[in-house]
């Protein structure tokens, strides 16, 4: 076995591009995947055609115990250079809404852009091998279990990413390996994840599965003094077991069991204004009509108007203040099964901003989406990848 400087746990986006600034450096650098392929989240991301940064990013759209802890890694390493390296490779893409950029083509051209970057580091990959263990060694490293036998090396990155999405070999590993050495992790949860309504809600509009409209989706206002109530205009799709569309799986990072989500149905618009005058159903119904699907506006009005011929100015008036404030309760998530991250991981706490190393243990770094750190839905978590993988490749 050749000497290995430093061992990569991962070969998902953020272990990639550690491996790749490592190996610019003359580190001798071995990643480890226990998957038969590397890089597989990477080409179903976007819908395969992998949404890979994002123009606008900042601190600001992430969520983390310390909400300024990623402030340093993406201001090291911006979305203009990863940029920089798709145009150096003559990858085509375009930027679609709110400064999201994709491939014209496929995923494919990413990890192939990535495989070459480090083949050209000398990176060694080795797929198909399970990490048992990790210990330190002493002053000399680390010693690292596999399911191909013992491997020592000065330095080991921690990229094994979250719990989402398990049926594509999602583990908790890397957390284990966090506890291990004595780090504490912040309580993960599904994020980015659809909603599921309760039983009561589900038999009212469940029916209208596949029917979508424009809402701000807002959670409930942190108990934290001066906090801001996270709030997203997108749409929103009804599914057969609750809700989901980008306005759902935005906020959804941001809910709690038992807190109330609140969808505006009518955004910068007054919808029963006409309604001053003629009081009658009929207004009503061709009011909420003009802003959704029949179907739904339909059970809408059902749901919400009284069952009278004329309608009192405060009955109007509530219907107004509903339709900007529909609460839902919902009863949980689709689970990790269904998210695209997961929220929460080894505390920020205990690694240094500028290089994603454990303070606690030299040598040993966390990157990626085993961090707690966690991005909205539109390529910042590849951001954060992309970052906080650079950081610890400066080092590692």
């Amino acid at each position: 076995m050749q000497p290995i400087d430093v061992i990569v746990l991962g070969g998902g986006a953020a272990g990639l591009m550690c491996a790749i600034e490592a190996g610019k450096r003359g580190r001798r650098v071995l990643l480890l995947d226990h998957a038969e392929a590397i890089g597989k989240k990477i080409l179903i991301s976007g819908g395969g055609r992998c949404n890979f940064t994002n123009l606008g990013c900042t601190a600001e759209n992430f969520l983390s115990e310390n909400p300024h802890f990623a402030r340093s890694a993406l201001a090291r390493y911006t979305p203009q250079d990863f940029i920089a390296m798709v145009e150096a490779h003559r990858i085509p893409y375009h930027e679609k809404t709110l400064g999201q950029q994709f491939c014209d083509r496929s995923s494919r051209d990413i990890l192939t852009m990535l495989e070459r970057e480090c083949a050209d580091a000398g990176v060694r990959i080795q797929v198909g091998t399970r990490v048992d263990r990790v210990d330190a060694k002493d002053s000399s490293g680390f010693l690292v279990e596999t399911s191909s036998g013992a491997l020592q090396a000065e330095s080991v990155v921690v990229a094994t990413g979250g719990l989402s999405i398990p049926k594509m070999g999602a583990t908790g590993f890397g957390y284990d390996i966090a506890r291990s050495f004595g780090l504490r992790i912040v309580e993960t949860r599904p994020g980015l994840v659809p909603l599921v309504f309760s039983a009561e809600d589900r038999e009212v509009w469940c029916d209208l599965s596949g029917i979508s409209a424009e809402v701000i989706a807002t959670a409930e206002k942190p108990a934290k003094r001066g906090a801001k109530a996270a709030h997203f205009r997108e749409k929103l799709l009804i599914t057969h077991r609750g809700v989901s569309g980008p306005a759902v799986l935005q906020i959804s990072s941001y809910w709690k069991p038992g807190e109330v989500v609140e969808f505006d149905l009518a955004p910068d618009r007054e919808v029963f204004g006409a309604m001053t005058e003629t009081r009658d159903w009929a207004t009503a119904m061709a009011a909420m009509k003009a802003l959704l699907p029949g179907r739904w506006a339909e059970r809408w009005v059902a749901s919400h108007a009284p069952t009278v011929r004329v309608m009192s100015n405060a009955a109007i008036g509530e219907m107004e203040e509903q339709v900007h404030a529909w609460r839902v309760m919902p009863a949980g998530t689709e689970g990790y099964a269904k998210a695209e991250v997961t929220a929460g991981g080894v505390d920020t706490a205990e690694l240094d901003p500028r290089t994603l190393e454990a303070r606690k243990v030299p040598g040993l770094f966390f990157i990626g989406e085993v961090v707690d750190v966690t991005g909205w839905l539109g390529g910042y978590n590849f951001q954060w990848a992309w970052a906080s993988g650079f950081c610890a490749g400066q080092v590692a």
